[in-house]
């Protein structure tokens, strides 16, 4: 089957989580701020505050196994849904872990930038190898690591893990990584998903307060919709590639027994293939 058409299939198969995803999604951002908006005189509140954002983050992740393991299909092997969401908890942490380990490393560019100028040629200091221009490649380098170079690795493991908890497919997982199809759409959904509603900021806010406030609205939604718009392709495309490993790569050259019929004599092929030794006989038969 095409590829492409494979994840259209897909994606209306999941038409229903799909919808679940645009408004979950948002109902769970909206639970979340007004998780920061709690008051905390009594108790009962005290243990709202502490229950509300374990209850949000078990929606999360049921509500991401749930729309990788229907993008993925049926299968006999794969596990509950409560042990998928549970171990995709995992690969959160392991995202969130690198995250936080380019946020430090946004906090030394600065230091960095200046050591590497220090260390260039003088000829090149002044010019090409400035602390604005090791800085600015630096950021570059980060925002690839940031939205390309971690996603590509963790979200083929974490589909995986949705669908199999924690009987992963190391190898099947670790051929996707070796797909230049699977980073051309990894590349794709960061330009479109993160780096498009980015620039939706950089104009400078001007008119009314009202008209500013709408247009920040309308702004928002977009960044929102965009966002969630490729992470849905994104997720059908990485079940796409999954797909296409469990199946044979051309079945018209799949292996097929010839003239292999049942054991009654009536029900037996209509052809069959002389034994060696007629056919010895056959062809001396032939040359006398």
């Amino acid at each position: 089957m095409n590829l492409f058409k494979d994840l259209m299939r897909r994606l209306l198969r999941s038409r229903g989580w799909i919808a679940a995803q645009f408004g979950g999604s948002l109902l769970l951002i909206l639970l979340g701020l007004a998780w920061t908006r709690l008051p905390e005189k009594h108790l009962w509140q005290v243990a709202l505050s502490l229950l509300l954002p374990l209850l949000l983050i078990a929606a999360f992740l049921t509500l991401q196994a749930a729309t990788m393991r229907r993008m993925a299909g049926e299968s006999d092997e794969r596990s509950s849904l409560a042990l998928g969401a549970a171990s995709l908890l995992v690969w959160v942490l392991v995202g969130w872990a690198a995250w936080l380990l380019l946020n430090w490393c946004d906090d030394q560019f600065e230091t960095w930038a200046s050591f590497l100028n220090s260390k260039a040629p003088a000829h090149w200091r002044a010019k090409l190898l400035t602390e604005a221009h090791i800085q600015h490649w630096l950021i570059l380098l980060e925002w690839v690591c940031r939205w390309i170079v971690v996603p590509a690795k963790v979200i083929p493991y974490a589909v995986a893990s949705a669908q199999w908890s924690w009987r992963l497919p190391w190898r099947r997982a670790l051929r996707l990584l070796w797909n230049w199809r699977w980073w051309l759409g990894v590349v794709v959904a960061a330009l479109g998903g993160v780096l498009l509603p980015s620039h939706f900021f950089n104009g400078t806010p001007h008119g009314t307060a009202s008209a500013q406030l709408w247009a920040v609205g309308l702004k928002l939604t977009g960044a929102y919709l965009l966002a969630v718009c490729f992470w849905v392709l994104l997720l059908a495309w990485v079940a796409a590639l999954f797909g296409r490993q469990s199946r044979p790569a051309d079945p018209e050259l799949t292996e097929v027994p010839v003239l292999v019929g049942p054991p009654e004599p009536e029900l037996q092929a209509a052809v069959k293939l002389p034994l060696p030794e007629e056919s010895e006989r056959t062809l001396g038969d032939a040359g006398s």
